[in-house]
């Protein structure tokens, strides 16, 4: 048997199978290159789903974890740790929000949000203003709660009673934005959605739909899962679309590749969550926080500039490529429309074959390679997703 296929039947026999693995067991990686158990060479696209921002083993962030690992590994939060508090800082100065949670993974992050929003609503009004209201097609996460926050109806199956709470309004539709207001507590929304496709909201509407919540002491939610940490070519997208939020989540790319998420809250709902209102384990932890710091550190003006340049290169490469028919997104969260019939899962798994990984988002191939992605990678992995497509 092959190291590949070894790996492959444990998995299988021991790992609940939840997720419809590619046929690749990555074993190593530096940057936006990475190596799989019988050696063959591949450019990282996906960072881990935008995880991995620095790319697989950064030195800096390598140096910042273990340095943090040997020190203290973990203390339970009814303690104070250097990391946790210089990290919230960090966050604040760089965004203007206020005060900050710091939670294990997007789902989380939104769960905290949800609370948040229910409790202001809950304190200034009392009960029966706790509805929360998302755009359609939009993904919030994985819990029963989270998925009753998202808005495709795909998600809404199988796992019955889904919390109550939530509706869907359209992107771009103002007036059924205020029309289902009553009883409303806050917005949640993703300025791109991303597993909905790469999907840019408008800003205009994004604009309009912010002034009316602050007319009516309704919160604005921003989920930054995906499109935050530099991901759009700003540390975190809110300011490309010019909107103030009371509440942004934070996740993914925020750790480097170890568990971290942040609801981040503005100046009306700073001191909301009190002692016995929420609180998480592992939320803070100082090796996860201790390399979420070096990771801010490194995305300055600088750095954020390189990303909006890398991506405007993959844009001008990717739409002379063949079946290409258009791109969205922002910075290096793109998206790829493809025409003449060809399928999104079928180029990702052809490009595999071409030593490229890519991702999907429903009919789009996705790309989300690592912030510190270089131009000699990059200029490899844009000419094996053209291979890919010539081929397919």
């Amino acid at each position: 048997m092959s190291n590949f296929d070894i790996i492959k039947e444990r998995d299988e026999s021991f790992v609940a199978q939840t997720y419809g693995r590619f046929p690749v067991a990555i074993t190593e990686g530096r940057n936006a290159v990475c190596f799989d158990a019988d050696g063959r060479r591949y450019i990282d696209m996906t960072s881990g789903i935008g995880v991995n921002s620095l790319g697989f083993c950064d030195s800096g962030w390598i140096m910042a974890v273990t340095s943090q690992l040997c020190k203290l590994q973990h203390i339970s939060n009814l303690y104070y740790t250097e990391p946790c508090g210089e990290l919230a800082k960090l966050l604040c100065e760089r965004t203007g929000m206020k005060k900050v949670f710091f939670a294990n993974g997007g789902a989380e992050a939104n769960e905290g949000a949800i609370k948040a929003a229910r409790k202001y609503s809950f304190d200034r009004y009392g009960n029966g203003r706790s509805k929360i209201l998302t755009l359609k097609n939009s993904f919030h996460g994985r819990t029963v709660t989270t998925l009753s926050a998202t808005g495709q109806d795909v998600f809404h199956n199988y796992f019955f009673p889904f919390t109550e709470g939530f509706d869907f309004v359209t992107p771009g539709d103002l007036e059924e934005l205020k029309a289902k207001s009553e009883g409303v507590c806050a917005l949640m929304v993703e300025l791109i959605q991303g597993e909905g496709g790469v999907l840019p909201v408008d800003k205009g509407y994004i604009q309009a739909a912010a002034e009316f919540c602050a007319e009516n002491d309704i919160l604005l939610i921003v989920d930054e899962v995906q499109t935050g940490v530099g991901r759009t070519g700003t540390l975190y997208c809110f300011r490309q679309f010019g909107i103030t939020p009371d509440i942004v989540t934070s996740a993914k790319g925020l750790g480097g590749g170890l568990p971290i998420a942040a609801v981040l809250f503005g100046e009306k709902t700073e001191n909301v969550l009190r002692p016995g209102d929420h609180a998480t384990t592992f939320g803070g932890n100082p090796v996860a926080c201790a390399g979420a710091v070096e990771i801010v550190n490194r995305l300055d003006d600088e750095f954020l500039a390189d990303v909006v340049r890398k991506g405007e290169k993959i844009r001008e490469r990717v739409l002379k490529m063949p079946h290409v028919t258009g791109v969205a997104g922002m910075g290096l969260m793109i998206g790829i429309a493809l025409g003449d019939g060809v399928k999104s899962g079928d180029v990702v798994r052809a490009g595999i074959k071409n030593g490229v990984l890519l991702l999907t988002a429903k009919e789009k191939v996705r790309l989300l390679p690592p912030l510190s992605i270089e131009d000699s990678e990059l200029d490899e992995a844009l000419a094996a997703l053209e291979k890919t497509l010539k081929e397919i």
